[in-house]
């Protein structure tokens, strides 16, 4: 499987951002699918997930209301809709494919997931 994310790039604060991972290789609805970001001298932490059918949704208690996570099956690509970007959003953002098609209590952890995009950079400034 191999994902490659795109659309990063240097924002204003309050300013918005469109990411988005294509995803090739392996049936992509079979997937539910995460977004991580890394900051620099910072852990990777969770951003958000979606079920492969995107019925399901979850969030970081920081970024909910100002992120969005979506999917297109037929395009094999899935979204994440950045609004009112904080410079504490600044981190390179990567996607992965999740182990199982749903979401549970390990959804939230980088090591449940079993392949990862190279990211792309996302640069709020103040």
């Amino acid at each position: 499987v191999q994902l490659q994310a795109s659309g990063g790039g240097l924002v204003q604060a309050g300013g918005s951002l469109r990411l988005s991972c294509a995803v090739s290789g392996r049936t992509f609805s079979s997937y539910a699918m995460g977004w991580f970001r890394q900051a620099p001298g910072k852990e990777r932490e969770f951003v958000a997930a979606i079920s492969w059918s995107g019925g399901i949704t979850y969030y970081a208690d920081s970024d909910e209301g100002r992120f969005t996570i979506s999917r297109d099956n037929a395009k094999n690509t899935v979204y994440l809709q950045m609004n009112s970007l904080k410079p504490e959003d600044t981190a390179v953002y990567c996607c992965a494919a999740y182990r199982q098609s749903n979401l549970n209590s390990g959804s939230y952890y980088p090591s449940q997931y079993a392949y990862w995009g190279q990211g792309t950079q996302v640069t709020v400034s103040s």
